[in-house]
C-alpha cells in the first residue's frame, strides 16, 4: 500500500495511468449525458407543481454535487501535499481549481433560472445560495494566489493552506437547509437515501450525475496531464516523450 502510495505520487506514472483512462472516462461521459439528457429532457413526466421548470435539476444538481466535491478533492490534495510534499497533489490543485469554479458558478445559474419561476425571485441572501457564492470566491482566491506567487513552492503552499480554511464552507452548503429555515428546498435527491421522488425522475438525474462526474474526471486528467508537461519539461522522460510525438 505505501508503495502504491508514493508511486501515485510520481508525475510520470500518473501521466500514463491518466493517458490510459481518458478514452474510457470520455466515452463514458459522453454516452451517460447523451441517454440523461434525452430521458431528463424527453421522457421524464413533469412535476406536479413546477411542471417542466424542474428539468434545470438535470444540470443543477449535478454541478452543484460538483462544485462541492471538487473543493473537497482539492483539501484531500492540499493535506497530501503539506504533510508528505508530493508535487503532483500541487498539479492537481492548479488543473480542478477552474473546474471547480465553472462547475460553482453553474450550479449557482441554473438555480437562479430554476428559483425565478419556482419562488418568484432570481436571487436571496438564502444561507445555501450564500454559501455556494463564498465557496465560489474560495475557487476564484485560490486561482488569484496561485498566480500571485512566482515561487511554484511558495504558491502550493500557501494555496494548500487557503483551501483548509475553506473547507469549513462545504458542511455549511451540505446543512443548511437543516441548519437554518431557509428559501432552498431541502435535499429531494441523496446517494445514501431513497430518494423522494418518482424513479421516472432520479434515474435520469443518477444518469446525470455519474455522467457529470465521468467529465470532470476526463478533463481533470487533461488538465493534470498538460500541468505535469509544463513542470517536468526539463526531466528526461518529457524530452523523450516530446521527441517521440514529434517524430510520427
Amino acid at each position: 500500500m505505501k508503495v502504491w502510495f508514493y508511486r501515485l505520487g510520481s508525475p510520470k506514472w500518473f501521466y500514463d495511468i491518466a493517458g490510459r483512462c481518458l478514452p474510457w472516462l470520455a466515452w463514458s461521459a459522453l454516452l451517460l449525458i447523451a441517454i440523461g439528457t434525452v430521458w431528463g429532457l424527453v421522457f421524464a413526466p413533469a412535476d406536479y407543481q413546477q411542471g417542466n421548470s424542474f428539468r434545470i435539476m438535470y444540470i443543477h444538481v449535478p454541478t452543484a454535487f460538483l462544485a462541492q466535491s471538487c473543493y473537497l478533492m482539492m483539501a484531500v490534495a492540499a493535506v497530501i501535499s503539506l504533510v508528505w510534499k508530493m508535487k503532483l497533489c500541487d498539479l492537481v490543485i492548479v488543473a480542478a481549481a477552474p473546474l471547480g469554479a465553472a462547475f460553482t458558478f453553474l450550479a449557482l445559474f441554473t438555480g437562479a433560472v430554476w428559483g425565478k419561476p419556482t419562488w418568484g425571485t432570481w436571487w436571496v441572501w438564502d444561507a445555501r445560495l450564500t454559501a455556494m457564492l463564498i465557496l465560489l470566491f474560495l475557487y476564484f482566491g485560490v486561482i488569484a494566489l496561485q498566480h500571485a506567487i512566482q515561487d511554484k513552492v511558495a504558491s502550493a503552499r500557501a494555496t494548500a493552506v487557503l483551501i483548509l480554511v475553506g473547507v469549513v464552507n462545504i458542511p455549511i452548503i451540505k446543512y443548511s437547509v437543516e441548519w437554518w429555515n431557509t428559501l432552498h428546498q431541502p435535499p429531494s435527491f441523496k446517494l445514501t437515501e431513497k430518494p423522494a421522488m418518482p424513479s421516472e425522475m432520479w434515474l435520469p438525474l443518477l444518469v446525470m450525475v455519474l455522467g457529470f462526474y465521468c467529465f470532470f474526471a476526463a478533463v481533470l486528467f487533461m488538465r493534470t496531464r498538460n500541468e505535469i508537461l509544463d513542470r517536468e519539461r526539463r526531466t528526461k522522460w518529457v524530452r523523450e516523450l516530446v521527441q517521440k510525438v514529434s517524430s510520427r
